[in-house]
């Protein structure tokens, strides 16, 4: 079950990524051709699946009332590609549930978990290769850590474009925040982030409060009919980012797990938010084997903040400054600088020395901020994200 949990939202980014066996076939993959029979087959295989496991079993009714009417109707019947039947299917799919982590993909080699013949489910050797195939692409990618950076004026930034499992990732993120502690003011960016684990969310998140934990979210999961709360750390390796400004770019490349920290910052006031609506997907979920090069992801699971008691699903977590995301940087970095000349101004007041220089620093770095975002014009803030069709 837990490892099941831990690897829900990482597998919702993983289907967004050119990583063999674990998505969707990249488009430099051969196409393959296919019959009506392997359609019928494909589409009973997405059926049985959501019936075990979707997490709102009244829309996988529908789902399979609309899906059989389709079969009914032959309108599958001129489908001769691969990739044109996932790509057709994956839009009714989403038609019907509006749920945009609901999809069917194809890949020529075999789906990620499926024997190449039939036989039984991957045992635990498989389930261990997989995992070593995961920990070579989060090293591969440094775990999502993509850039760790002191900016002008002392501020934080830290570029995280995946949230990979605690448990590999977890020395990477004490890395990267420790770097950081001696920043006066944090921007975490997530605008190219499309999901991942909610252990790292929780590791990443410790840092940005106390000692005492925090509830940051919970997942239900409706085939165990069981709740996982996520909370942080009472303990992260190194020094906190307690009691100094943070700020989220989000944009509508933003997704998943990368959502979930961005509404669980908001939620708990930890940090202001900038950029554009968010793509909306609360539903975690996993991969699911329908024939040998074809396979599905279900969202088995939906999100329940502990503050609001509903999620982003659909809706996308609208932001505190919204800019468009090309523009996030420079506004969340403007305001930044400005949150520290006036700390550095009220400490001035009292017995505490400021530096004059770091003062003249941070303003002449705000003077060239301003300029430049003057300069950029009024760039149009990006509208929310259509619903699926």
């Amino acid at each position: 079950m837990m490892i099941r949990i831990a690897c829900v939202l990482l597998l919702s980014a993983c289907v967004l990524m050119p990583a063999r066996a674990q998505g969707p076939a990249p488009r430099n993959q051969p196409d393959l051709p296919i019959d009506s029979k392997l359609a019928r087959e494909v589409i009973e295989g997405i059926v049985k699946h959501l019936r075990e496991a979707y997490v709102f079993p009244e829309t996988a009714k529908k789902i399979e009332a609309d899906l059989r009417g389709r079969l009914d109707r032959n309108e599958y019947a001129d489908v001769k590609s691969a990739r044109r039947l996932a790509e057709v299917l994956t839009e009714h799919l989403q038609a019907i549930s509006k749920d945009r982590h609901l999809r069917v993909f194809y890949d020529t080699d075999p789906i990620l978990g499926a024997p190449r013949k039939p036989g039984p489910d991957p045992g635990p050797g498989q389930r261990d290769d997989w995992r070593e195939r995961l920990r070579a692409m989060g090293e591969a990618m440094n775990f999502g850590f993509e850039k760790v950076e002191r900016l002008e004026g002392n501020v934080g930034y830290l570029d995280l474009r995946m949230f990979m499992p605690a448990e590999l990732g977890g020395d990477t993120a004490a890395a990267a925040m420790n770097l950081l502690a001696h920043t006066d003011a944090l921007i975490i960016d997530v605008r190219k982030n499309g999901g991942g684990d909610p252990s790292m969310v929780a590791l990443v998140s410790s840092y940005l409060f106390g000692p005492e934990p925090v509830h940051l979210n919970d997942l239900y999961f409706r085939p165990e009919d069981s709740t996982h709360q996520w909370w942080t750390l009472p303990h992260v390796p190194g020094r906190r980012y307690e009691g100094k400004p943070v700020y989220v770019l989000a944009s509508r490349r933003t997704f998943s797990a990368a959502e979930e920290f961005t509404y669980n910052l908001k939620s708990l006031k930890r940090a202001t938010i900038v950029g554009e609506t968010t793509g909306g997907g609360a539903h975690p979920g996993g991969i699911k084997r329908i024939t040998e090069h074809f396979g599905m992801f279900v969202p088995s699971g939906r999100a329940i903040n502990p503050i609001t008691r509903t999620n982003w699903e659909g809706t996308g977590v609208t932001p505190d400054v919204p800019v468009a995301a090309d523009r996030a940087l420079a506004t969340a970095h403007l305001a930044a600088l400005k949150a520290i000349v006036k700390d550095l101004q009220e400490k001035q007041k009292g017995p505490v020395k400021v530096d004059p220089i770091r003062l003249d620093q941070a303003k002449a770095a705000i003077e060239r901020l301003q300029k430049e975002l003057a300069g950029a014009g009024n760039a149009p803030v990006a509208k929310p994200p259509e619903p699926a069709k």
